[in-house]
């Protein structure tokens, strides 16, 4: 074989191909493996902490920081252990500072870490009188707590995300410009956040969450529930219990749950597959399906913009109102009047109010 042979234009176009297809396939099996795409909660910036606390007899934790995020995580240890995080604000371009840097720039901030009785105080405060978003200067320090089951938290941030995990106890917890985390949680927890979404699984007893600009999502809890929003939507999945569930701006979407139900929305749909209990569901402007396995107390349903369709039991005695510009339903053993937009009467005798009203659409009661 001579050297244009070796060398020839078809040779190097399948040389070049091979090696294109080999840095592709590097390239995205690099991706696919990192923490940021494959939804694994890590953080490669927070796998050092600048300073590391441990505490005994530790009941409560208060904290409180302008830019950075706050973490509690319950355990079943008796010692509680603070790790203190700090890095560039990520607005001025520069994430990784040298402890040096670090130092330096932490004596335009106020920083208290201690033991109040059986209180973990930690804050850390902005020297600036508020104004750290205008300094190229600016830091983000959050704080990790890692404490015994039952503790009590007060939890405050103008700008990070908060999480909490497997306390019992009172939890009250604010951020403006962050998302709220709950998992695991027992007792008396109470939140809000002006920014973000906020994710709730396997609370117990009481919780009320808010949030001013994001959806919430609730799963795997049970109690006394009040989950509100202005601006997103509800997912509601296993839930049981006493449940308010609102938002001005989204729809709402459930399944699997037991209990009571009273959920609105001014801006979209309600879709609740699987309810068993009683149900109070209106929306301004969308559609109502509603699938129930059991009828408790009462069923009321409406729709200002949309039609209303329900599948539910009907061997227990009810009282119907039902009003649409087309109203179906089956009417076995029943007494009253049946028009074609309204019907109003008694079935098995009466008993459990049902109230199924669109104002702009048709309703259809246990309808294929």
């Amino acid at each position: 074989m001579n050297a244009s042979q070796t060398h020839s234009p078809m040779s190097l176009l399948r040389t070049f191909l091979l090696l294109t297809t080999t840095l592709t396939a590097a390239i995205l099996l690099s991706v696919a493996c990192s923490p940021a795409i494959s939804g694994i909660l890590t953080d490669d910036r927070d796998s050092k902490p600048y300073k590391t606390q441990t505490f005994t007899g530790i009941n409560a934790v208060r904290a409180q920081t302008s830019g950075g995020s706050l973490t509690v995580e319950g355990g079943n240890g008796a010692e509680a252990r603070l790790e203190m995080y700090v890095r560039s604000s990520n607005w001025n371009g520069r994430d990784e500072l040298s402890r040096e840097e670090i130092e330096d720039r932490l004596r335009d901030y106020e920083i208290n870490i201690r033991q109040d009785g059986g209180t973990l105080v930690a804050t850390a405060k902005s020297k600036r009188d508020g104004s750290w978003w205008n300094n190229r200067n600016a830091l983000s320090i959050s704080f990790k707590f890692f404490t015994p089951r039952r503790v009590n938290t007060d939890l405050n941030t103008s700008g990070g995300s908060i999480q909490i995990s497997h306390l019992d106890g009172k939890q009250r917890f604010e951020t403006s410009g962050g998302s709220l985390r709950l998992v695991d949680l027992k007792g008396d927890i109470a939140g809000r956040t002006s920014g973000g979404s906020i994710k709730l699984d396997g609370c117990r007893e009481r919780v009320d969450v808010e949030t001013s600009g994001g959806s919430i999502e609730a799963s795997n809890s049970n109690g006394n529930l009040t989950l509100e929003t202005s601006g997103g939507s509800l997912r509601l999945m296993g839930l049981n219990g006493m449940i308010k569930a609102r938002t001005s701006g989204g729809s709402i979407n459930g399944d699997q749950i037991d209990g009571e139900l009273q959920t609105s929305t001014s801006g979209g749909s309600i879709r609740i597959r699987n309810m068993a209990g009683s149900i109070d569901a209106n929306t301004s402007g969308g559609s109502v399906e509603v699938n129930l396995t059991r009828v408790d107390k009462f069923v009321t349903l409406g729709t200002s913009a949309g039609s209303v369709r329900v599948q539910m039991p009907m061997n227990k005695g009810m009282d119907l109102e039902l009003d649409g510009n087309r109203v179906s339903a089956p009417l076995s053993n029943f007494s009253g009047t049946a028009d074609k937009d309204r019907i109003v009467g008694k079935i098995n005798g009466g008993g459990i109010p049902v109230k199924l009203t669109a104002s702009a659409g048709n309703v259809y009661l246990n309808q294929n």
